[in-house]
């Protein structure tokens, strides 16, 4: 029998995925040190698969409830946009200490180093070519990820199919040229603080964007659906400000390490 309640707040399910999902956190981490220690991929493999299968029920769940059970109520929608804003204020904060550590190296270059920034013997990459390329196809994928927002609200269907496959390309594009420059680099993480700082920033931030377009091209399937309506979508709404928060990190990142750091 369904049961009913006076409030507008969400009480969850019981469900399995909490479990399922630590579970694959803890065989894909065993995963991993068995492919360190023993160069046998495995046990890494089936931790990815487990955990994939859980990412795709549990957010099939979600997508459910607030959908088609209407379990997602504006007080509901209000914690998480509370959630999702708490979120993106924990990735800016981790993305900072990437760059206290490279301006903390970079201001003061250590005499190991030769005293000079970028260290001896890094060639750096022209700011002009390929990052600034990537720059300008991250600034178009906001415009477009901001044209189709507004075409939702506006109950344009086909506009915002159009923005939200010009904005998952774009996010392949980047991709691919982060690809090639790092299959060009002259160096690696492990030449000086420079490498380290570099590749962390710029992989983490590569990492985003792959996030941030899957997140999207789940978005496209659902608006090809009809989950979403003008005043209801609050899923697309966060992967905007998320891919926003992936382009403001690259236009940091594209400053301080590519321009000024060079």
């Amino acid at each position: 029998m369904k049961s009913h309640h006076n409030h507008p707040y969400h009480l969850v399910d019981v469900s399995p995925w909490p479990f399922t999902g630590a579970i694959g956190a803890m065989t894909l981490t065993s995963g991993m040190i068995m492919w360190f220690h023993m160069n046998n991929m495995s046990l890494y493999f089936l931790g990815v698969t487990i955990l994939l299968l859980t990412m795709i029920q549990w957010w099939r769940d979600v997508t459910r409830e607030g959908t088609y059970q209407g379990k997602h109520t504006l007080k509901v929608t209000q914690g998480l946009k509370l959630g999702m804003i708490l979120f993106i204020i924990s990735e800016v904060f981790f993305f900072v200490s990437f760059f206290w550590s490279f301006f903390h190296s970079s201001l003061n270059p250590a005499i190991e180093l030769g005293s000079t920034w970028p260290p001896k013997g890094i060639l750096t990459f022209n700011p002009m070519h390929v990052p600034l390329l990537n720059t300008m196809v991250l600034l178009c994928s906001g415009m477009t990820v901001t044209w189709a927002h507004h075409s939702l609200m506006e109950k344009n269907f086909t506009q915002t199919k159009k923005a939200l496959i010009m904005t998952i390309i774009l996010g392949v594009y980047f991709t691919i040229l982060q690809g090639y420059e790092y299959y060009e680099a002259s160096f690696t993480i492990s030449d000086s603080v420079f490498g380290s700082c570099f590749f962390m920033a710029t992989g983490f931030h590569g990492i985003h964007v792959i996030i941030g377009t899957t997140f999207l091209m789940v978005c496209l399937m659902r608006h090809m659906l009809f989950h979403f309506s003008n005043k209801h979508h609050f899923g697309f709404e966060a992967a905007a400000w998320y891919w926003h928060f992936v382009d403001v990190v690259w236009l940091f990142l594209y400053i301080s390490i590519y321009w000024w750091g060079s």
